[in-house]
């Protein structure tokens, strides 16, 4: 890891976000259409609609609005049908970047995001040309405080089948297999383990540095990327310098 802590980015990439919450109220209820067409609206049933439905709630989005989507998406209402859709391509300095999005329209899409792209120095590539560089994996952040027993939880982790835990400045990250993550999460929460940010994640093999005026290039495209209503996720391999 490198000492790259993936907590870090997904807090600043969220209080970012917190001056725009309409727009990340929009990315949560596509992201819920997308889970309730694959698995259902009964949140007992589909784990990955519970664990949309509590990314909802940490980002303060209202229960009405998020019953809303979900009947949106079970049929109950008039609703949209969105599609999936994976760019790769370059940032500044050559560093590595995939978006992921949920669409309505590819063509506009693709355009927004090439749009990006271009206007911060970067390119978009062909499919697989960065893939290669990232591992999904599932990521569980524990808050580390002066009650934390770290042995305790990393001992837990490990019982429940994580495949490693990683001791940071203020958290403990617990790493799974994909398929494992949901498995690892339901073990820890029936031991009372509550989770500031659980998820199956893209995370770089290695991360490399950029001087700072490419940084804050970078960093000007990663917000112009997270602005558009279609972007989901953005997965890049830039070590951060605040880290």
């Amino acid at each position: 890891m490198s000492g790259h802590s993936k907590w870090n980015n997904i807090k600043r990439t969220k209080e970012k976000s917190d001056a725009q919450r309409g727009k990340i109220f929009t990315k949560i209820g596509r992201e819920i259409a997308v889970v309730v067409k694959q698995g259902g609206s009964d949140p007992n049933v589909n784990s990955k609609l519970k664990d949309v439905i509590q990314k909802a709630k940490q980002n303060n989005m209202p229960n009405d609005s998020i019953e809303r989507s979900i009947k949106k998406a079970s049929g109950e209402l008039a609703g949209v049908n969105y599609e999936s859709i994976t760019y790769e391509g370059y940032g500044a300095g050559g560093s590595a970047v995939i978006v992921e999005c949920l669409t309505d329209n590819k063509n506009r899409t693709a355009g927004d995001v090439r749009h990006a792209f271009d206007k911060h120095g970067g390119s978009l590539g062909s499919t697989g040309c960065v893939n290669y560089l990232f591992n999904r994996k599932g990521l569980l952040v524990v808050e580390k405080n002066i009650d934390t027993d770290v042995d305790t939880v990393m001992m837990d982790a490990l019982e429940a089948g994580a495949d490693d835990v990683v001791e940071l400045d203020g958290v403990i990250e617990i790493y799974t297999t994909p398929s494992n993550f949901d498995s690892v999460k339901q073990q820890l929460e029936a031991k009372n383990y509550n989770f500031i940010s659980a998820e199956v994640t893209l995370i770089a093999d290695n991360y490399v540095e950029l001087e700072q005026s490419k940084l804050e290039q970078f960093e000007k495209m990663l917000d112009a990327l997270n602005d558009l209503d279609d972007v989901q996720n953005v997965y890049h391999n830039v070590e951060n310098s605040e880290e």
